[in-house]
């Protein structure tokens, strides 16, 4: 059994629940992921898009919604994951990687991991009764991607791509709850985001490669194998035309355009250069995509405002 003090496998050396957090809150923040930020940054960024996206040529976007939505993708993640490792507990517990984790461990029974959930997504409802109508609707709607993900690795080859549905939920979200709609460019950040993450996500799988074939769970990463570049190629072409169509309906400003070299030169950095058989390379890269949203929320953020 693992001791609370001791840390998950793939979390950052030296991360602050290690360093700083009070020991019994270690096992719940790992559960939550808390040790390991990136999978926060990949939520919240298509709501920080669209955010941007929805404010009025000439503005930021409303400061307000952004802290909401970092909230939002704090508690939501926490639970997401809470969920996820409940259901996945067994195939953790037989991969190097992540039998390390709470629940597999032993650090925290089911029972304290379903408590911690309904708490967290008691937070998580608390911040989403703040936004308008429209957004309360398609956070709830988002509950099914949620319920589902866990499960497809199970029933198909494509898991990644039912992640892609949730994680890029906000884009539709972030628009409606600054604008009370969802625009088409809006649609078209989604759709973008989507085959971002199929992209990034089949580049985190195949750390997993092995240990997922002698159990039977599927993923993007062991169906595409050595093709995985080009694929990855084709997903990030695909991405980033939907980002230049997002960028032409909302009649974004030349920095936009400017900027939106500058995520399409990442996009190749990632896909030509990666090495799918060494995993710290891929977890290495799969990390670097918060740089990548951040570029594009800059680049939507000064398209707008120097519209």
């Amino acid at each position: 059994m693992t001791r609370i003090d001791d840390n998950v496998a793939d979390a950052p050396a030296g991360n602050w629940v290690d360093r700083f957090a009070p020991a019994p809150l270690r096992p719940y923040l790992r559960l939550s992921r808390m040790d390991r930020p990136i999978g926060t940054w990949l939520l919240l960024l298509p709501c920080w898009w669209s955010i941007a996206l929805a404010a009025e040529p000439g503005s930021l976007p409303d400061f307000r919604l952004l802290v909401l939505f970092a909230i939002g993708a704090i508690l939501m993640r926490g639970a997401g994951c809470t969920f996820n490792d409940l259901v996945d507990r067994d195939f953790d517990a037989r991969v190097e990687r992540t039998r390390s984790r709470p629940l597999p461990s032993g650090q925290v029974t089911p029972r304290q991991a379903w408590a911690w959930l309904v708490l967290q997504s008691l937070g998580g409802l608390a911040i989403l009764l703040q936004l308008g109508p429209l957004a309360i609707a398609l956070g709830i709607a988002s509950l099914a991607l949620i319920a589902i993900y866990p499960f497809m690795k199970r029933i198909t080859w494509w898991p990644q791509f039912f992640l892609g549905l949730a994680f890029n939920w906000g884009a539709l979200m972030g628009h409606a709850a600054a604008r009370g709609e969802v625009s088409m460019a809006a649609v078209l950040l989604y759709l973008g985001g989507i085959a971002w993450t199929l992209g990034y996500d089949t580049v985190y799988a195949h750390q997993d490669r092995e240990d997922d074939a002698l159990i039977g769970v599927r993923s993007s990463a062991r169906l595409l194998g050595a093709r995985t570049r080009s694929w990855l190629r084709g997903f990030y072409a695909f991405a980033l035309l939907c980002f230049a169509l997002a960028g032409w309906s909302g009649e974004m400003g030349w920095t936009f355009w400017v900027l939106l070299v500058g995520v399409a030169a990442h996009f190749h950095w990632q896909a030509s250069g990666v090495d799918i058989d060494n995993p710290a390379d891929c977890l290495a890269r799969f990390r670097a995509n918060r740089d990548l949203g951040l570029i594009l929320f800059a680049a939507i953020l000064l398209g707008r405002a120097l519209a």
